[in-house]
């Protein structure tokens, strides 16, 4: 087990049982909004309690990889033999050169450009993915913390996209106590509707609860309802296996295996601009009528999402009803 699966479970917590944030800055760039730009950078806020098992060969202790096998022949393909493709029908797929996979990546931008904002209810939960936090850099501090109480006073949340690692991520902002937390969101469509399942209708009537129940079920929640304290819930299968390694360790069980450690670089960030100018121009901007722009992205509700938008197929040669063509599936497995 790697030196990350076991020191990470175990991390003290620190206010409001919350894992410590690390400060290795995975991002740096600016918030904008308007034209307003505030200099940030991107920590991550979440750490796993899972358990990485790493593969070890019993006979040398030496760390066990992955190989490139072909699935027909079994025997292991070169790097430079292999291609990557997107499957377009069952067993048929289109081949991309690397230059067209690269042509299609997104610009990459040290920005996170806020689109739109929306009421903080009007996301459903369904579309959180995953959260960052974001610090103010370079004497951001005060306009950092203008569009935190802003957004906090008005109920609001910033809709922004975001490039991280050369892939574009739909995010939301929300402001969290002392600290706006960019969180990732899968996109519309990416949501399965719930139509097809066979779900019981809304309304107490409708649903055939009589009133004794609702109540007796609602007196049973307050009974059962308590302060959120996050660090009353933890991974009891990790705590298990880090007891045991724990001790394993002091009785002085341990084997020898050869770490590569790994550096990344961060860009540098953006600069910070006169705030009450940017204020003002950016609100007169907002004033002037204008068309929305196309690129604001609306989030479906988890009731009925969104579809991405599949241009249509030429028939075959087999006459048949016309039929949209099918979304492209992803790749099973990317190839490196």
């Amino acid at each position: 087990m790697s030196e990350r699966s076991r020191k990470t479970p175990r991390a003290e917590a620190s206010d409001e049982g919350q894992a410590p944030t690390s400060t290795r800055t995975i991002w740096k760039g600016a918030i904008s909004f308007g034209l307003v730009h505030i200099p940030v950078g991107l920590y991550s806020a979440t750490m796993s309690s899972g358990i990485d098992f790493d593969w070890l060969d019993r006979r040398s202790m030496d760390p066990v990889g992955y190989k490139r096998i072909n699935k027909v022949t079994g025997k292991e393909v070169a790097s430079a033999d292999i291609v990557k493709g997107v499957e377009y029908e069952d067993g048929r797929y289109v081949l991309l050169s690397p230059e067209e996979i690269a042509a299609a990546f997104p610009k990459v931008t040290q920005t996170i450009e806020i689109e739109t904002f929306v009421d903080a209810d009007e996301i459903p939960f369904v579309y959180l993915e995953r959260p960052y936090y974001t610090a103010p850099l370079k004497r951001g501090e005060k306009v950092y913390a203008l569009l935190r109480e802003a957004l906090a006073k008005s109920n609001k949340v910033g809709l922004a996209k975001v490039v991280i690692q050369t892939k574009q991520h739909l995010a939301v902002l929300i402001p969290c106590g002392r600290a706006l937390i960019l969180n990732l969101l899968r996109w519309g469509g990416e949501i399965r509707s719930f139509e097809q399942l066979d779900l019981p209708p809304l309304g107490v009537k409708a649903a055939g609860i009589k009133d004794a129940e609702l109540t007796m079920a609602m007196q049973l929640i307050d009974d059962m309802t308590q302060p959120w304290k996050a660090d009353e819930f933890r991974n009891s299968f990790a705590d298990e296996i880090n007891k045991l390694v724990e001790t394993k360790a002091t009785k002085g069980e341990l084997a020898e295996v050869a770490k590569v450690e790994k550096t990344e670089g961060a860009p540098s960030g953006a600069n910070v601009l006169d705030l009450t100018a940017l204020l003002k121009r950016s609100l007169g901007a907002a004033r002037t009528p204008k068309e929305k722009p196309a690129s604001v992205t609306k989030l479906p509700t988890a009731k009925a999402p969104a579809r991405k938008a599949v241009a249509k197929k030429k028939p075959a040669a087999k006459k048949t009803a016309p039929a949209a063509r099918p979304p492209v599936k992803k790749p099973a497995r990317r190839a490196a």
